[in-house]
């Protein structure tokens, strides 16, 4: 039985306020995760970058048995994750230490995204301990995909492929992915398992939609198009607006007290690039009037903006997984995404919401349309989504996940299977 779990997120804290540059699903999963594992007895430790000169090294307010330690790999400032890799011996010295001084041993390490592994892999060498692995997003995937960015480096790529031979475990978060494992990185299946995140449905369950919007100062009548995530190409934000600007040019009346709010971001940052050319493309399509770019929101208060919402929309041109999409249909709102990735096998189309294909406005504006006239069909829509998201509790995916924790930690050397 794994008593005590040592978690690595290099790159990002589970404490940082959502919507930020490099913040978002794998946050809420690192998170919601340990507290759920910590509820169940469960110590975790979850080793993370400082990235600010305050932080503390230890935080534990994450709640029962769950802490969040904050150590030194660079520079104390937030970083691109591709600058991390230099500081990264400087991060496992780090974590090797701390444990020293506190005389922590672990049964498993459970480490996110390449630099996490990359980290799991030298602390395997010290420890003798297995580790298991969740990218959350791969390097091949984005190369072949964001043709607007510069080519990730083959450092990225090269390393994600050692630790697919280096872990014990790999955990895919839909079938896509698993997939994507095995195509591109040609990874033994029998490494892979698909367990999902999940959503914590004691905050994301449906309130009703006047309250919500009454509570954000909305006027009641108001259609609210909403967008949840980082402000990055990736995302696509770019089609909502010509989307719009297809639903104006077509059927006018149609945009009649409807807005469309953007929750991500930093408005008042001159250096974003991509939220600079967002209010550009915005100013020029003479969208303003419709479009609020809102910034990050503190993750309390995304229920209100979920309910409140007639729709959320996710055009990205990829998602390993799609959480926001997951905690609007778990809040009744129907979700209008992407056929890509976790968002094709999250959003059942036609049922709890619509799929349309990658960079179509066209498509995309016929299916807001749609939710904007169809109240019943929307209600409909938001129900089925409420019935599916039930089975995506943190409980339910703990379960799952538990089991290929404890595999992993079985297959440890028996030399030190004695150690705990």
């Amino acid at each position: 039985m794994i008593r005590r779990l040592a978690i690595l997120s290099v790159h990002t804290s589970p404490l940082a306020p959502l919507g930020g540059k490099k913040t978002g699903g794998m946050n809420v999963y690192i998170r919601e995760l340990t507290q759920e594992l910590g509820r169940r007895g469960m110590m975790v430790d979850i080793f993370t970058r400082r990235s600010a000169p305050n932080m503390p090294e230890v935080d534990m307010s994450l709640g029962e048995n769950v802490r969040v330690i904050h150590l030194n790999a660079g520079p104390t400032q937030p970083m691109d994750p591709n600058e991390l890799y230099p500081y990264l011996s400087q991060f496992a010295s780090g974590i090797i230490a701390f444990t020293t001084r506190q005389q922590i041993q672990y049964d498993l390490v459970y480490s996110h995204y390449w630099l996490s592994g990359w980290v799991a892999y030298k602390l395997n060498e010290v420890w003798s301990i297995p580790f298991v692995q969740m990218f959350h997003t791969l390097g091949h995937m984005k190369n072949r995909i964001d043709r607007s960015q510069p080519m990730l480096p083959d450092l990225r790529v090269t390393t994600e492929t050692q630790i697919m031979n280096w872990a014990e475990r790999i955990v895919a978060a839909t079938p896509a992915e698993k997939d994507q494992l095995l195509w591109l990185y040609r990874v033994d299946p029998r490494k892979i398992s698909i367990v999902p995140p999940g959503v914590d449905l004691t905050r994301f369950n449906p309130l009703p939609q006047a309250e919500a919007r009454s509570r954000l100062n909305l006027p009641p009548d108001q259609q609210l198009l909403l967008f949840v995530g980082r402000i990055e190409p990736l995302k696509a934000v770019d089609t909502i607006l010509q989307a719009i600007d297809v639903i104006r040019q077509h059927d006018p009346q149609r945009l009649q007290n409807v807005s469309l709010a953007i929750v991500g971001g930093d408005p008042d940052n001159p250096n974003d690039a991509e939220l600079s050319r967002l209010r550009a493309l915005s100013q020029r399509l003479d969208l303003n009037a419709i479009v609020n770019f809102l910034g990050a929101k503190d993750h309390q208060l995304l229920p209100l903006y979920y309910s409140a919402a007639t729709t959320l929309i996710m055009p990205s041109d990829y998602e390993s997984f799609g959480m926001v999409a997951l905690e609007a249909m778990a809040s009744g709102t129907p979700v209008i995404a992407s056929a890509v990735g976790g968002l094709a096998h999250l959003v059942k189309d036609g049922e709890t919401g619509f799929l349309v294909p990658v960079r179509d406005p066209v498509a995309l504006a016929e299916r807001i349309g749609v939710l904007l006239r169809d109240n019943q069909l929307r209600a409909q829509l938001g129900a089925n989504a409420v019935n599916l998201a039930q089975r995506y509790s943190w409980s339910y995916i703990a379960d799952r996940l538990l089991p290929i924790l404890e595999d992993a930690k079985a297959r440890r050397r028996p030399e030190f299977a004695s150690i705990s």
